[in-house]
């Protein structure tokens, strides 16, 4: 234990609260043998429900009169069967084949189904931590020996995650770091079950590392919440877990095609562009979408959405060109709008960029100068972002490559006062989730019937 740090595990249940669907107990980080010892002492509380069958949640609280913060995931809550009983040294709460098993005397978790352990929490694994830095709460949940631990979203380290260190913090850091652009906190394991941290700010892990029989996570915060997910296979985990956190549609065929870019070229234009496809054509390989990389905009202008025009003086008949050779074209973008482009003016106006706390904009250098952010949790914002897109698409671009939205900061409000912690990562999310409306919304109102 660090110094300064004061750790306060579950010994010993108080009291048990039995409610028609969920189960919830107070435990005190002591054995409690006289009325006079429970004054001068914090309980921690933890509640046991299920939001569909095979799945139990459990929430951790320290003070509950926390104000709740935004955002949050979007889960998809069933009503499943529960049978909880409380009897004895023991409560359960069973969903489907998973039973949570609670010890009350000398505190202990078990999953199980039927007789066969899943995993559990045992002994100084959960625990409030009290730090100068704030209070943390963290668990651990146990491993066998012959377990091994995937996921954790998009990484660029070893596929099985036994002994690394983890943190779900968005990066722009490339494919050669243990950083990552789409941390995701949820992990498998091979014993046939998945853990969902319900937290979208940084979630710090700690796989089989500091102690290489548990998975360690850790929250900043007075509560901590996850989702213990069962199957008799990893198929049958990742379909509840879909299920629960939503499911993406099915995308048309072409995007499954070959793709070709101009990449890091900086220098390009039409007849660059024609003679790049041309060559595919003669090697006779097969293209299938074309893709315009950053400079098919003016330097120091991104993103304003417009072509550059001393380079793509007429884009709407080159567009046409291209996607008469069978191509579906895709350009590149980011919600970040360079102090140069017309749109910075339109944004700062229209209080559609991130804002300092003082109500300055915040603005930065990093990949534009002067560049600010667009706040996507203001409505008319993203009803102005996607304006920009619809132009776009009806000029005849197929898709977008949506870039960036990783270094988002947190010295920022937003404007449905949003956490900035929270948001950091939920960002990325937010940006996407425009995109996807606008196309869906094109595509009812029959204005791009060519979007399967």
């Amino acid at each position: 234990m660090k110094p300064g740090v004061n750790a306060y595990f579950p010994v010993q249940v108080c009291h048990v609260k039995v409610e028609e669907d969920a189960l919830t107990v107070y435990a005190a980080p002591r054995r409690i043998e006289r009325r006079w010892e429970t004054l001068n002492i914090l309980l921690i509380t933890v509640r046991f429900s299920s939001p569909m069958e095979n799945v139990i949640r459990v929430q951790v609280w320290h003070h509950r009169g926390t104000a709740p913060r935004k955002p949050c995931f979007e889960l998809n809550f069933q009503k499943p069967h529960v049978e909880i009983a409380d009897s004895g040294d023991e409560a359960t709460l069973k969903s489907g084949r998973l039973t949570a098993h609670l010890k009350k005397d000398e505190w202990g978790v078990t999953f199980k189904d039927g007789d066969r352990v899943v995993t559990g929490s045992g002994r100084r694994a959960l625990g409030i931590m009290d730090t100068a830095d704030g209070v943390y709460i963290r668990e651990q949940l146990n491993l066998a020996v012959d377990e091994y631990v995937y996921g954790l979203g998009e990484r660029f380290t070893a596929f099985v995650k036994n002994g690394q260190t983890v943190d779900i913090w968005n990066a722009d850091s490339g494919t050669s770091s243990d950083q990552a652009y789409k941390n995701v906190p949820f992990y498998v394991t091979s014993k046939g079950y998945g853990v969902l941290v319900n937290h979208p700010e940084l979630v710090s892990f700690e796989v089989a590392t500091e102690n290489v029989e548990r998975v360690s996570f850790s929250v900043k915060g007075e509560h901590l919440d996850y989702f213990v997910i069962y199957g008799l296979s990893l198929k049958d985990v990742l379909e509840r877990y879909t299920a629960l956190t939503g499911r993406p549609a099915l995308p048309p065929a072409w995007p499954f095609g070959l793709w070709l870019t101009t990449s890091f070229v900086t220098n390009y234009d039409e007849k660059t562009v024609t003679g790049i496809i041309e060559e595919m054509a003669r090697r006779d390989i097969s293209l299938h979408v074309f893709h315009f990389d950053c400079f098919w905009m003016k330097e120091f202008h991104w993103c304003n959405f417009k072509w550059d025009e001393s380079v793509f003086p007429n884009p709407e008949g080159m567009l046409r060109r291209l996607k008469s050779r069978g191509l579906h074209i895709c350009v590149w973008i980011n919600p970040y709008i360079a102090q140069q482009s017309e749109l910075f003016e339109e944004g700062m106006k229209g209080g559609f960029l991130l804002q300092r706390l003082n109500g300055d904009i915040w603005q930065c250098d990093d990949r534009q100068a002067g560049m600010g952010i667009v706040d996507f949790t203001n409505p008319d914002a993203c009803r102005w972002f996607q304006d920009k897109l619809r132009r776009l698409l009806m000029m005849g671009v197929d898709c977008f490559k949506t870039d960036f939205g990783e270094r988002i900061p947190v010295d920022v409000k937003y404007y449905d006062g949003s956490d900035p912690f929270r948001m950091h990562n939920y960002y990325a999310r937010s940006y996407l989730r425009i995109l996807w409306l606008l196309i869906h919304i094109l595509f009812y109102e029959g204005l791009r019937p060519a979007i399967e």
